[in-house]
């Protein structure tokens, strides 16, 4: 595999469909760190995971993963590349048992033993038929077989369940497509718990695609914000919400501070909440307001009302 120092670059992606358009997204996810990808159902975070994948053609732009272009090294990269989607792609008249046999075929790498171990770890039946599982169990039998071919890129959408945290595997990319929609709190905090591990050698990278940005808030390094197939914000998720605050006010005070300075606002009948994306101007400049640490769904709330309105009634 090529050196790399991004496990993810995309440059000018842009995708056309009649009524939505991918249009120019770029960003980077650095190798070693946990990317949150951001955005409303319809934003275009399935599309941009398509067009990574080569599973779409793109109109416009480069990707590259793990150093490698994904259409001049598309073999390699899936040779090195596991996926995991929402709807299992097995058939369900198949077993984990026929699986195996397979997997074997499709994957030089193919470790029988690793897949087994997984199917114990995780109290999956090898002679079961596939149709008979619950959703949960289709989740970590499609985690089981990515796991188990030595993959360098594993790529997850809305994929994950209650699942052992002595997940171990050689994958340094790991792509999630809401992966933690669905799952009870207690669940989620479980699997943002194996992210963090998966993460330990500073080898391996994650993109994470969620709305919930409380999932977000404890484990990503960086965020990226997309809404109708356009890119909001991209950075370090610390220095955005470090960089971004939130102005407490009247509706008086509102009138009073330049729209120039203010990403949107959103009045109450007690007055103003106003997201500022240069904390440090807003507190010199608006010494008399209550200034406040911003969260996530805060950021991306304002930025998407931006769209529409600049101030905006709750």
């Amino acid at each position: 595999m090529a050196e790399y120092e991004n496990a993810v670059e995309i440059n000018g992606l842009t995708k056309k469909y009649d009524g939505f358009t991918l249009d120019d997204i770029s960003f980077a996810v650095p190798k070693g760190s946990i990317m949150g990808f951001v955005g409303q159902n319809g934003s275009g975070k399935s599309t941009t995971i398509k067009a990574m994948l080569n599973i779409i053609a793109r109109d416009d732009g480069t990707v590259k993963m793990l150093g490698l272009d994904n259409i001049e090294n598309e073999r390699e990269i899936k040779e090195q590349c596991a996926a995991v989607f929402d709807e299992i792609p097995f058939q369900d008249a198949l077993t984990a048992k026929n699986l195996d046999f397979i997997m074997s075929g499709l994957y030089k790498s193919w470790n029988s033993a690793k897949f087994k171990e997984y199917l114990e770890r995780f109290s999956l039946p090898s002679k079961k038929k596939i149709g008979k599982f619950s959703k949960g169990m289709k989740m970590k039998l499609q985690i089981a077989a990515a796991l188990s071919h030595d993959a360098k890129l594993l790529i997850m959408d809305e994929a994950t369940s209650n699942i052992d945290t002595r997940l171990e595997s050689n994958a340094r990319l790991l792509i999630m497509d809401e992966a933690t929609t669905g799952l009870d709190p207690v669940v989620r905090n479980e699997i943002l718990d194996i992210f963090l591990e998966y993460m330990a050698d500073g080898e391996r990278s994650v993109f994470m695609s969620s709305h919930i940005t409380t999932d977000l808030e404890k484990a990503a390094d960086c965020v990226t914000f997309i809404d109708k197939g356009r890119l909001l914000l991209t950075g370090y998720k610390d220095d955005i919400l470090e960089s971004h605050a939130m102005l407490r006010c009247t509706k008086k005070d509102l009138d009073e501070i330049d729209k120039t300075d203010y990403i949107s606002a959103r009045t109450t009948e007690f007055g103003a909440d106003v997201l500022t994306a240069d904390k440090a101007a807003a507190a010199r400049k608006y010494s008399g307001i209550m200034i406040e640490k911003p969260t996530l769904e805060d950021i991306i709330l304002y930025y998407v009302k931006e769209k529409t309105s600049k101030v905006w009634t709750a």
